[in-house]
């Protein structure tokens, strides 16, 4: 299994860019640090993490009507953003569980 480096933040862009990296998970909010934060690699970490989460809410949305696999997204959406959300108050820069890889993809 491929061991990843953790990245650390400057304190300066953690103090500065913590509550508009927090506001990233809240859904559609994510454009908020993507577009607004585009110096702070805080921001912006937490702001593609917050977009793919988001991305996620919409396809809870569309199949939370299916017993099981909804309710088991609705969950996991609820989860990963309390988890983002700790991250962003605990100045971690570190990947939401299963989608976070996917946010390294995203070129804004």
């Amino acid at each position: 299994m491929e061991q990843k480096t953790k990245k650390v933040p400057d304190p300066k862009d953690f103090k500065n860019n913590k509550i508009i990296a927090a506001v990233g998970y809240l859904g559609i909010l994510c454009l908020i640090p993507l577009l607004g934060k585009k110096d702070s690699p805080f921001a912006q970490f937490h702001g593609k993490q917050g977009l793919v989460l988001c991305i996620l809410w919409l396809v809870t949305w569309v199949v939370g009507w299916i017993p099981f696999v909804g309710w088991a997204l609705w969950v996991a959406s609820i989860i990963f953003t309390v988890v983002g959300m700790q991250n962003v108050y605990n100045g971690k820069m570190e990947e939401l569980p299963v989608i976070g890889k996917y946010a390294e993809q995203i070129k804004i």
